[in-house]
């Protein structure tokens, strides 16, 4: 009796481990690869983005037939990276994925079969690589040119058309996410542009996506940042404030409703905003009896430097 408890014992033990081992394999996600023509390259890494940092979680030897397989975790869909060798691919897993990938070293198309948005993956990559080339070769053609005559004008030359190639990229990328607003794709596409001159359209596409990507941190991160920034973006409303004067007397941004106002962050220790005082006094004393009007805000604490600023630079507004 006392040797077949045990024997019952060790059987439900193997298999509550076999369970176990089971479960484990169902709460992540696998990616089975296959890397043709990879030279040198011995292994495969994978990559989580978190947090706007790549980190790595697996990696696998390859073998001789180019065969290979990665493991990760992960409860909600995210970005990762297949790193081998000098080539990344990009896909978008989560656990209970079975990802068949394929790809050839050194050419940039791949195959992720059984990855969520794979086909807007591909597009967005479509996409980066067409910009990626065009201003490959603006960067190649300057530097050909300025080997033998190296100039300003040059530089700004071909600054400018560098410059109009990101705002057509900003300008496709914004389109792509527009259409593909419910992949996660797009939320790594609206990453790529510049927030600054992307403001407005960024805002939108956090407001549409708020309600979506809700286990994702990441993203749900970008959207109470980005919505943050709606009350003092272009074209928003500007919030009132009062302030004291050097006079002591309070100063509203509501006393100048209905004129044309430009508000000056300044300070006296601020060596840039000294130099830039003459052009805006100058500036001031052209279109002020147009309507036009400064209020100046000082991040001074030493009001006795701040008085002296003042004087110094001619400061006649407010």
């Amino acid at each position: 009796m006392k040797n077949r408890v045990i024997l019952m014992i060790v059987a439900c033990a193997g298999l509550f481990m076999f369970s176990c081992k089971n479960g484990g394999s169902q709460s992540g996600f696998t990616i089975t690869g296959q890397i043709h023509n990879a030279g040198a390259a011995k292994g495969a890494e994978l990559l989580k983005l978190d947090s706007n940092n790549l980190t790595g979680i697996d990696t696998a030897e390859i073998d001789a037939s180019g065969k290979f397989k990665l493991e990760g975790t992960s409860a909600y869909a995210n970005l990762f990276r297949i790193k081998i060798g000098e080539d990344s691919y990009d896909i978008i897993a989560h656990n209970g994925d079975n990802i068949e990938f394929e790809a050839t070293s050194g050419k940039n198309d791949y195959t992720a079969k059984g990855s969520v948005d794979d086909a807007e993956m591909k597009a967005f990559n479509s996409l980066n690589r067409k910009f990626s080339t065009k201003n490959s070769q603006v960067v190649a053609e300057y530097e050909a040119k300025a080997a033998t005559n190296k100039s300003d004008t040059l530089l700004t030359y071909y600054r400018s058309i560098f410059m109009q190639n990101t705002r057509e990229y900003s300008k496709e990328v914004l389109t792509f996410v527009d259409k593909n607003k419910n992949s996660l794709v797009a939320f790594y596409a609206a990453s790529s542009v510049d927030p600054r001159e992307n403001e407005g359209a960024l805002i939108a596409y956090a407001e549409n996506i708020k309600d979506k990507f809700t286990d994702n941190p990441m993203v749900q991160r970008y959207i109470k940042q980005t919505i943050a920034l709606k009350p003092v973006s272009i074209g928003a409303k500007a919030q009132d404030f009062t302030l004291p004067g050097l006079d002591g007397k309070s100063i509203s941004l509501a006393d100048y409703k209905g004129k044309y106002v430009m508000i000056d962050f300044w300070a006296s220790w601020c060596k840039p905003c000294r130099m830039e005082n003459p052009n805006v006094v100058k500036q001031y004393g052209i279109y002020k009896s147009k309507g036009f009007n400064i209020l100046g805000i000082s991040l001074d604490n030493d009001k006795a430097k701040w008085a002296d600023a003042i004087k110094a630079d001619g400061l006649t507004w407010a």
